[in-house]
């Protein structure tokens, strides 16, 4: 039962990594920007925030839990929004490729990234010694007394703040999606960008916005891997590259819908901590399970796109560069 317990706990601190970096990149994709950067933006995110809130530990004789939180918040959104406005500045304004601006974002993330990090962790006193004890426990504190309501506290109440923002994230990016008329004419810019600008939409606008404000909620996910898992320590081991990855699978697992992205990153979050909990299993098999979240992720995509069902597939102009003077 224990084990269970465990397990649940991990996929659901897994998956709301990966959800949020999931939520930004709908965002994004709905307006029409492929954006692969999607690992490197939470990258960016979680160094940002790390950084912010070291220095100001540093000089803070007793910092304070609110105070960390909001430079943290600022610094990892602004970072990760900033990467997303480079994406937005290359592919949509002086039209380099999307798939190669992605990648190459996603290298440059990590890299500024481990950069920083490691110089933190000479700050510090040595390698792994950065620690902004301060910050990560406030990101960390539970909700008083409910996480002490027996199993159900465990597997529901056990986790900070973030955890339960990123699903009113990704409820709030459904209905802005699907109710609003600014969700409408976003999706109406990455579905057909020629016919919206006909219709007096202001389609490089809405690609910008879309792209920063889903790279900002992307870059949360970073934040909240090292804050919440690594208790804000910084490690150079490429989990935030691979919980990336599996974020842009999730995109196209929850055909591109916020609500499906919910109940799919637990799943994947499931998957990807299934392996450590079954006893017997080679180094082999280990890395077989691992493989999972990639193949449920195949099968789906094999599914949607033999149904052929429109409300499944991708926005029609995703990846699709648009010049006004070329229509």
């Amino acid at each position: 039962m224990d084990s269970m317990i465990s397990l649940i706990q991990a996929a659901i601190v897994f998956g709301t990594v990966i959800m949020l970096g999931a939520t930004g990149e709908i965002i994004a994709e709905k307006a029409g920007s492929l954006n692969l950067g999607v690992p490197g933006i939470m990258y960016l995110g979680g160094i940002a925030g790390l950084v912010g809130v070291f220095f100001y530990e540093s000089a803070a004789e007793s910092p304070s839990k609110i105070v960390c939180i909001l430079i943290a918040l600022a610094c990892s959104m602004t970072a990760a929004a900033l990467g997303g406005f480079i994406y937005s500045l290359l592919t949509i304004t002086l039209r380099a490729n999307p798939q190669v601006t992605g990648l190459t974002l996603t290298i440059f993330g990590s890299g500024v990234a481990n950069f920083f990090g490691g110089s933190l962790n000479k700050l510090a006193g040595g390698v792994g010694q950065i620690s902004v004890a301060t910050t990560s426990s406030a990101f960390r504190t539970m909700i008083p007394g409910l996480h002490d309501m027996g199993v159900v506290g465990q597997i529901f109440f056990s986790y900070g703040f973030l955890a339960y923002a990123a699903v009113i994230i990704a409820v709030l990016a459904q209905l802005y999606l699907s109710k609003t008329r600014q969700g409408l004419n976003l999706r109406a810019v990455g579905e057909n960008p020629g016919t919206a600008d006909a219709t007096g939409i202001n389609v490089i606008k809405y690609k910008y916005l879309a792209t920063c404000i889903g790279a900002a909620i992307s870059g949360l996910g970073g934040l909240y891997y090292v804050m919440d898992y690594t208790k804000g320590t910084w490690a150079n081991d490429g989990t935030i590259e691979g919980l990336g990855w599996l974020a842009v699978a999730l995109v196209i697992f929850a055909t591109w819908r916020p609500k499906n992205a919910i109940w799919g990153s637990y799943l994947f979050g499931l998957l990807y901590w299934a392996y450590f909990y079954m006893s017997g299993l080679t180094r082999s098999s280990q890395e077989l399970f691992k493989m999972l979240p990639y193949v449920v992720t195949i099968a789906v995509l094999i599914a949607i796109s033999l149904r052929k069902k429109r409300e499944d597939q991708p926005p029609a102009g995703l990846a699709v560069s648009y010049f006004r003077e070329e229509r």
